[in-house]
């Protein structure tokens, strides 16, 4: 079951494209994915490990926020995301960044790159919104393949696109839409 998804996941390193958002979408419709008992719209194959409670609380915010949820299974020897959201027939990839501390999300998106080329920081701690803007602008300068961090504040849903984070004006508009 499992090693089905996991060859699965690994063609994910050879498409793009079209293609690459085709088998994001066959991944996410596959059967082995189930509902998590006691949860709305978060589905999958077998939620373990020591980031259980970081996955499980990203899922319910993403949830909160109109996705529905496939928590993607963790198999050995292929980087792989955490995620595959769905939103009105549209089916994308994030990897997962818990940021708990005051100075971690410049660490946490350089140790993403290669796994998935959207991030989605969960911001469990008040962070400084200039420090995470010249994080966020370094990321996608040090990443040509980034394509979004989405980022979970609060009830706050905030995305942004490397166009957004290239443009001059960046650091201050994206500092007022983090602290409103």
């Amino acid at each position: 079951m499992t090693n089905d998804i996991a060859a699965e996941l690994a063609k994910l390193h050879e498409l793009s494209g079209a293609e690459f958002s085709k088998q994001v979408e066959r991944i996410a419709l596959r059967k082995e994915f189930y509902p998590l008992r006691g949860e709305k719209a978060i589905y999958t194959v077998g939620i373990a490990g020591e980031d259980y409670d970081n996955l499980l609380a990203a899922a319910r915010k993403a949830v909160e926020h109109g996705y529905s949820v496939f928590v993607l299974p963790n198999p050995m020897g292929v980087r792989t995301a955490d995620f595959i959201f769905e939103y009105k027939g549209i089916y994308i990839m994030y990897e997962l960044k818990t940021i708990q501390g005051g100075n971690s999300a410049g660490s946490r998106l350089s140790g993403a790159v290669g796994q998935s080329n959207r991030i989605l920081l969960h911001m469990a701690t008040n962070y400084n919104a200039r420090v995470l803007a010249s994080d966020i602008k370094s990321y996608f300068e040090g990443n040509p393949h980034a394509i979004e961090v989405l980022i979970f504040k609060g009830n706050k849903k905030i995305s942004v696109t490397r166009r957004y984070a290239a443009n001059p004006k960046f650091n201050r508009m994206f500092r007022k839409q983090y602290e409103k």
